[in-house]
């Protein structure tokens, strides 16, 4: 089962996209979209979150460009929209957005009070910044591009973060993998796994560069880590 919400923030009312568990309530974890949007792979993501007995918000983050964007990483005008998208994309508005969304979860009758988060791509840097300036219960990034950039954040991050790292991200260099371990190893609350040989988004079904074992491997990783530090 699924419908949309409202986010009410100081700028503005987005959507979000919720799938519900078949048993409620249930804990929450809010899936942080790529550069393409709310697209279905990032629903069916949820959907299958819910299947596994979680309450799964999908928010609407470039809802101030164009909201109910879905673009497609086999279109090359909609990979040039969305890299557009990208680098006009505000990431503090992003972090304040997705601190709506924890809000407004706290008034869904399927929800407990335990809110974890995960992305993918840029919902992975937005993952880890929510965990390091929102806090929240848990918080799962999938080769989150320009963590590096941030990553002196990571002293702020006081609840467990996992983190997946793609050893041959085309967006993320070695170095700035290497930034990213060896200044999250200062914090006992983040865990990395690296995936040797894989390209970005090799764990999103459908994608280019999927990897089934791997992506399988880092999605178990995933759901015990929720289940642990949410139930």
């Amino acid at each position: 089962m699924h419908r949309n919400i409202n986010v009410e923030t100081a700028n503005g009312i987005f959507h979000a996209y919720v799938a519900l568990p078949q048993v409620v309530p249930a804990p929450v974890v809010i899936v942080i979209q790529e550069i393409f949007g709310v697209t279905t792979g990032i629903r069916q993501i949820a959907q299958g979150l819910a299947k596994q007995g979680f309450v799964a918000i999908c928010p609407d983050l470039f809802w101030r460009m164009q909201p109910g964007l879905q673009l497609s990483e086999h279109s090359e005008s909609d990979w040039k929209k969305a890299l557009d998208f990208y680098t006009r994309f505000d990431v503090d508005a992003g972090v304040r957005d997705i601190s709506a969304t924890i809000a407004a979860t706290r008034h869904l009758p399927e929800a407990t009070n335990k809110i974890g988060v995960m992305g993918f791509c840029l919902g992975g840097l937005m993952s880890f910044l929510t965990a390091a300036r929102v806090g929240v219960d848990a918080a799962v990034e999938y080769y989150g591009g320009r963590t590096e950039e941030f990553i002196q954040e990571a002293d702020n991050v006081g609840s467990p973060l996992l983190i997946h790292l793609a050893g041959e991200d085309e967006f993320m260099s070695k170095q700035a993998q290497e930034t990213i371990r060896k200044t999250a190893a200062s914090n006992s609350r983040i865990e990395i796994h690296t995936y040797p040989g894989r390209n970005h988004a090799f764990a999103r079904p459908a994608g280019h560069h999927y990897h089934h074992d791997d992506a399988t491997t880092a999605n178990a990783r995933t759901l015990a880590f929720f289940r642990k530090h949410l139930s």
